[in-house]
Parts: C-alpha cells; structure tokens; sequence
C-alpha cells in the first residue's frame, strides 16, 4: 500500500528555485540520477514510500509539487552523526496548491489527502507563479 511524505521546502521561495535547487544537487545512485535529502529519523513505512510513494513539498505556506521516492540509505557527516538520505526522481511535479501550516521534520501524507497534480504537467495549462502568489495571498488558491 502507497502512503507519501510531506516536507517543508525551507529556503525554496518559488518553485523555480526548486527546481533550480533540484538540478544543481543531483548526484548518481545505482547508476541513475537522484536528487538527495535528509532527515535524521528515518521513516518506518520505507516500503510503503517506495511502492509509488512521493514527497509533497511545502513551498511558502502550500504544497505545490511533489518527487518520486527512488531510495533510501544511511549516511554520516564528518562528525560520524548518522542520517537517513531519501533518494528522490529528479523530475518536479506540480500539484494542485493546498495551503499547508508550518511543522517540523515530515509527516506522512495518505494518498486521498494528496493534491492532484496539475494538468498539462510541470508548467502546463497552470497560471504564471506569480499570478497564483497573489491568489494564494487573498486566500483563493
């Protein structure tokens, strides 16, 4: 059974700077390209992501697009502190905007809580960001 992960994009002021963020990090995993995060607890429900499961990214107050979870592996920093790299599909796809309050860490995101991705994919048929920044701000996005 898919279940998903929510995450704030901390530092991501727009989805072009994630997608900017996104392809300046992507590293090779297995022989294929990844883009990396980390979090220091490490999910309990791994299969459960990995079985079609994506991260749902918080830009600014909304989910705005989602990554396919590709893996998972233990790393440590130069301290020896341990840490769980969830390994994502590079490609960034835009959702429907969901307003979301601010936490901490991650939550798991059952898949009929998701937001639909966006027709036409990533950019598609939707309006210009900064057209929907202004909706967002007056509540109507």
């Amino acid at each position: 059974m898919t279940i998903h992960l929510l995450r704030l994009a901390v530092g991501a002021d727009n989805l072009q700077s994630m997608r900017d963020w996104r392809r300046d990090h992507q590293i090779q995993w297995q022989g294929r390209p990844v883009v990396p995060t980390y979090t220091k607890r490490a999910p309990t429900r791994m299969a459960e992501l990995l079985d079609g499961g994506c991260i749902y990214w918080v830009v600014k107050g909304f989910i705005q697009c989602r990554q396919r979870f590709i893996g998972f592996d233990e790393v440590q920093d130069v301290d020896g502190t341990g840490y769980c790299r969830m390994l994502m599909d590079p490609e960034l796809v835009e959702t429907l905007s969901m307003p979301k309050r601010p936490f901490q860490g991650w939550r798991y995101l059952k898949p009929e809580e998701a937001p639909a991705d966006l027709a036409g994919g990533e950019g598609g048929d939707a309006l210009p960001e900064h057209l929907m920044a202004e909706l967002r701000a007056l509540g109507l996005a």
